[in-house]
């Protein structure tokens, strides 16, 4: 057995000796709890990454007593395990997507029954309607006790009417939303299978430059299979690492977006409140003077539109929020495989390298080796221009859990949530 065997297996004890923090239900209720319960694990993934921040040390310094071939085939090993660990971690978020599409098709069956059964409740009101003969204005005078029975029935019909269309047209727009919701999931679905083949086809490229080195190494295929246990021992620690501040951060999102609709309800009810009381103020003819605000609440509204593509701006101030309004300014450009240039095309190794380049701040080229170099921070410490590494693939923190990246030759340089895909590690170089 030569020393590069006895390396990965004394690798192997040590990853295996990690103790990672466990993960299971958020059972705090409170918003305060969740984030003592959410400090906690982020103090435990810490505590986990410096132990195998030290393992990494060790194996460093293991690695520096091979030969030059040997160097050569670790580089290899290296770039293999991660690619194995990218292909897996992809297609875990394919198979998320693909639930995903399926209960939104669900969704989707069940608003347009809601729009048909809405559509045929109207039809069957309209149908007796006409069906109960041509009575006009004048008959409903006549057949009503009194002018204000007329007058109840005549408002009656509008009302149910109105009722009627305001329905059907929520239902619709419901509709129209779920729709949208699933042809975003597909088209990210696309975005993830592309990248899949793209990694399948660094795959075998880098299986074609092992196998031209395997002549030197006599138990490579040994060393290969411990390579991919290594991988899969990564993976479950990454996992075991991230589950619970993922539940703990979706808990505290939650809580707070449930804050923030029963605050939205109470300004909608204290505004339902004045409009009435306004509305009792003009008939009574104490207020004349309704018309005019309304024209102003109207322009309000249009000024506070959000901005839509490259309107959109990293917040704060700084190196990073000025390196990540940069980037922003490409979305829309090409992605180009092996492209350097930020107008012309580029791919996503080449769009990060390109933007850290106008500030005169030097990255590695590939993604893999971005993903090494620069310091580590968690993600909960991320701030506009770090670099986020999914396995094969970089895009740079823009803030609002958002990146901006060269993503595919499909869609190009775009932004993306933060969350499209599993993060592996966040890189800072400034």
């Amino acid at each position: 057995m030569g020393r590069r065997s006895i390396r990965l297996i004394v690798t192997l004890i040590l990853a295996s000796a990690i103790v990672v923090c466990g993960t299971g239900e958020v059972s705090a209720e409170t918003l305060q709890e969740i984030r003592n319960e959410k400090q906690e694990a982020q103090n435990k993934k810490k505590e986990a990454e410096k132990n195998l921040s030290t393992v990494n040390k060790d194996i460093e310094n293991i690695s520096e007593e091979q030969e030059a071939v040997e160097a050569e085939l670790e580089e290899l090993d290296a770039e293999l395990v991660d690619l194995l660990l990218s292909v897996s971690l992809l297609e875990s978020d394919i198979k998320d997507k693909e639930q995903a599409i399926e209960i939104t098709k669900g969704e989707l069956e069940d608003a347009k029954q809601q729009v048909s059964a809405q559509e045929a409740a109207m039809a069957r009101r309209i149908k007796f309607m006409y069906e109960r003969g041509n009575t006009t204005y004048l008959q409903l005078f006549l057949e009503s006790k009194s002018m204000a029975e007329a007058v109840n029935k005549s408002e009656y019909s509008e009302k149910l009417y109105k009722y009627d269309r305001l329905m059907l047209e929520r239902y619709r727009m419901a509709k129209e939303e779920v729709e949208d919701k699933e042809h975003q999931l597909e088209e990210e679905l696309a975005e993830l299978e592309e990248i899949k083949e793209d990694l399948n086809a660094q795959k075998e490229e880098l299986d074609a430059l092992i196998a031209e080195k395997q002549e030197t190494a006599d138990n490579f295929a040994q060393q290969l299979s411990k390579a991919k246990t290594k991988a899969s021992e990564y993976k479950n620690q990454i996992s075991q690492q991230s589950d619970n501040l993922k539940k703990l951060n979706q808990a505290e999102a939650d809580k707070l977006a449930e804050e923030a609709r029963k605050k939205a309800e109470e300004e909608a009810k204290k505004k339902a409140e004045a409009a009435a009381k306004k509305k009792a103020e003009e008939e009574s003819g104490e207020s004349s003077d309704g018309g005019g605000n309304d024209d102003e609440g109207s322009s309000s509204s249009e000024s506070e539109e959000r901005p839509r593509g490259t309107s959109v701006r990293a917040t704060g101030s700084g190196l990073g929020t000025d390196i990540a309004n940069y980037a922003l300014q490409f979305v829309g450009c090409p992605y180009v495989a092996g492209g350097t240039s930020l107008s012309n095309g580029c791919d996503c190794s080449g769009f990060t390298q390109g933007v850290y380049s106008h500030f005169g701040i030097k990255i590695p080229r590939s993604s893999y080796a971005q993903s090494a170099d620069g310091t580590e921070v968690s993600y909960d410490e991320a701030q506009p221009g770090d670099i986020i590494y999914y396995g094969g693939h970089v895009g740079i923190y823009i803030g609002n859990n958002q990146i901006v990246h060269a993503s595919t030759a499909a869609t190009g340089i775009k932004i993306s949530s933060a969350f499209y895909r599993s993060i592996i590690t966040v890189r800072r170089y400034i």
